[in-house]
C-alpha cells in the first residue's frame, strides 16, 4: 500500500517511553485523511509533550539528543545557553560552541520555545540549524558534591 506513496506522506509510528506507538508530526494518516494538525491543536496538546523542558534544566546538566542522523551533547551553562557538540557542529568544525536553543518544531515553522528536546520533534538552535527528527533524549543531572 505504501510503496506507491510519496515518502513524505507515509505515516511514521514512534514509540513513547511507555512502549505505546504514536503518530508524529502532520504526516498523512490514511485512517483520518480529513484531520489536520492546526496550531490550536498543537498548542492544546503541548503541555503533554514528553521531553526535556527548558524550565527543568539547571546549569551543569547534560542533555544528550539522538536524532535520525546524529548525536548531540548539550551542556547547560545557565541563562538558556548550552555548550553544544556533535551532529552538525562536529561536521562543520564548530564543536563546543556556546549557543542558545530556539526550541523544538513539529517539522514545520511552528516552534515550541519551552522545549529543549522531545522525541518526534526537531531541535532548532539559535544559529538556525535544525536537526533531523529526534529519536531519544536523556537528561543527565549535575550533582554538586561540594560541602558548604
Amino acid at each position: 500500500m505504501y510503496k506507491d506513496m510519496d515518502p513524505q506522506q507515509r505515516r511514521t509510528p514512534r514509540t513513547s517511553p511507555s512502549g505505546v506507538h504514536r503518530e508524529i508530526s502532520g504526516e498523512y494518516r490514511p485512517e483520518s485523511a480529513v484531520r489536520a494538525r492546526t496550531l490550536d491543536c498543537l498548542v492544546r496538546h503541548a503541555p503533554a509533550i514528553d521531553g526535556v523542558w527548558s524550565r527543568d534544566v539547571e546549569p551543569g546538566d547534560w542533555v544528550v539528543v539522538r536524532t535520525r542522523n546524529s548525536v548531540y551533547s548539550l551542556h547547560a551553562l545557565g541563562d538558556g545557553r548550552f555548550r553544544v557538540a556533535g551532529g552538525w557542529f562536529a561536521s562543520n568544525g564548530c564543536d563546543n560552541r556556546d549557543i542558545r536553543i530556539s526550541g523544538c518544531t513539529w517539522g514545520g515553522c511552528a516552534i515550541h520555545t519551552g522545549l529543549v528536546a522531545a522525541p518526534g520533534m526537531w531541535l532548532e538552535f539559535g544559529n538556525g540549524v535544525r536537526t533531523t527528527c529526534i529519536r531519544e533524549v536523556r537528561l543527565l543531572r549535575h550533582h554538586d558534591d561540594r560541602t558548604h
